[in-house]
């Protein structure tokens, strides 16, 4: 009987278990964000991760129940501090030690989570910001890293700051000429002192696609890693691609700043599939497997050879996003919403055609969609879609999108059906001055889908306020009457 169920276990097991765990570049991790108008409940990602065989993911901020399903397992953590808060950080030693108290401590006994680092901000040097957040970020640095050598957790979490590329700066476009941007160099340099001093990383965004949306003249073969397109070269150094002479303008401006043996974390790096004419999903596997053969090789840049930990980006596509840099913001994702996989890339960076493995135990509101009603008056249609538009997601419209494709009406239906699913499948979200109506076929066309929302825990959470709010007055009624 007893060797019957062993065989029982074994026969499961091959069935179950596979051929052992994915293969994964060592060092290379995610970013996982959650602007979505119904994010993926945690649990879901965490075994999404599991499943794809990533062990490390970079988060943006420090969401308990978020933090909470890495519990147990052997995925690593970076937490993020968002910028709205940095000032109330650098102001007093007391806040940066509550902050550790009600987001990171719980988290850290035996068996509990992996939180190897805190990213205090992010990129708050942005030329963008016009200088916001200069004069609290590394203050919110020091009293965070000064909470965590208190609690005892200094050898295990490092403390650094997400930094976008453009703190650097190179007059030529040549590495060798790279040093940080004059207006924040002093609070750099206190920065990268520090980051020396604590054994932590610079934590760097590099985006080779932002170089080729920015400026119609930048070669688009240098943005990726075939080698197919202009090279520069630099006292004996030759590149052949965007990234490594961007990451090796970061080497000479530590250098030059006397800090060359800082370490270097790749914070944020990726290619989006839509909302600008060079987002697709041919792009984005062109990049990422070039990138991850690159990676696997493990020869890094001409002047920082080796193995390159890094975060890509991004895990999920956020259809909440601000998209003022570019329509393209929400379309970052590896996997869509709702973790389908959007494109072919192999984390083992052997390159090979393969699917990764997506989302399970995704449950899906209804299957219904909100479009254009067939006799609706066409010439009333502007002003709705613009009024969907602008509470709804419309990156995909538009010249060289997903779904260029489509005619006025299809544009007015998706735009209808945008707005109604990111509003829960409201009756009330799908009427448009009564240009609209519901219906249960999918309207979707080619490669232009028209998305059905997912049940996720803020719908959950909402309807049990709903539910308790009831609850609560059936009682106060009873207590009343009885």
């Amino acid at each position: 009987m007893w060797l019957f169920y062993m065989i029982l276990v074994l026969a499961h097991c091959q069935l179950q278990c596979g051929q052992g765990e994915p293969t994964v570049v060592p060092g290379i991790g995610v970013n996982w964000g959650s602007i979505s108008s119904q994010p993926l409940d945690p649990p879901i990602v965490v075994n999404l991760l599991k499943d794809n065989g990533i062990k490390k993911v970079k988060l943006f901020d420090a969401d308990s129940w978020v933090l909470s399903a890495f519990s147990g397992t052997d995925i690593e953590v970076m937490v993020g501090i968002p910028n709205d808060q940095l000032k109330k950080l650098s102001k007093d030693k007391d806040n940066a030690e509550d902050w550790l108290k009600n987001n990171i401590t719980k988290h850290m006994r035996d068996g509990g989570v992996k939180i190897r680092y805190v990213s205090v901000g992010n990129e708050p040097f942005l030329k963008s910001y016009n200088g916001s957040f200069t004069k609290t970020t590394f203050p919110a640095m020091k009293n965070v890293q000064r909470a965590i050598d208190k609690a005892g957790f200094g050898d295990k979490i490092k403390v650094t700051t997400a930094l976008n590329a453009d703190v650097y700066e190179s007059s030529s476009n040549k590495p060798s000429d790279g040093n940080f941007r004059k207006d924040i160099y002093d609070v750099m340099k206190q920065i990268v002192q520090f980051l020396d001093e604590k054994k932590s990383p610079f934590l760097v965004n590099i985006y080779p696609f932002l170089s080729l949306y920015q400026n119609e003249d930048f070669p688009e073969d240098y943005a990726f890693f075939d080698g197919h397109g202009k090279t520069t070269d630099d006292k004996n150094e030759h590149y052949t691609n965007m990234f490594d002479a961007n990451l090796d303008t970061l080497v000479w401006s530590l250098k030059k700043m006397g800090h060359p043996n800082v370490s270097i974390v790749i914070g944020e790096i990726g290619w989006p599939t839509d909302g600008d004419k060079n987002a697709n999903a041919k792009n984005a596997v062109r990049f990422y497997q070039g990138f991850l053969k690159k990676m696997k090789t493990k020869k890094g840049s001409p002047l920082h050879p080796g193995l390159i930990n890094t975060y890509l980006f991004s895990l999920l596509d956020e259809n909440t996003k601000s998209i003022a840099p570019g329509d393209f913001e929400r379309h970052w994702g590896i996997f869509r919403y709702d973790g389908k996989p959007k494109f072919h890339i192999d984390f083992s960076g052997q390159g090979q055609d393969k699917m990764p493995i997506g989302a399970k135990g995704v449950i899906y509101q209804e299957r219904k969609w909100c479009v254009l009603k067939h006799n609706a008056d066409k010439d009333k249609v502007e002003d709705s879609v613009s009024y969907a538009c602008a509470g709804g997601d419309c990156t995909s419209l538009g010249v060289a999108r997903s779904c260029d494709k489509l005619d006025k009406a299809g544009n007015a239906s998706y735009a209808f059906n945008q707005y109604f699913q990111i509003n829960d499948q409201s009756v009330e979200a799908c009427d448009f001055k009564g240009l609209a109506t519901i219906v249960s076929e999918d309207p979707s066309e080619q490669n232009c889908v028209f998305p059905i929302a997912i049940v996720s825990s803020g719908n959950i959470l909402r309807a049990m306020q709903k539910v308790g709010g009831i609850l609560l007055g059936f009682t106060l009624i009873f207590t009343t009457f009885v």
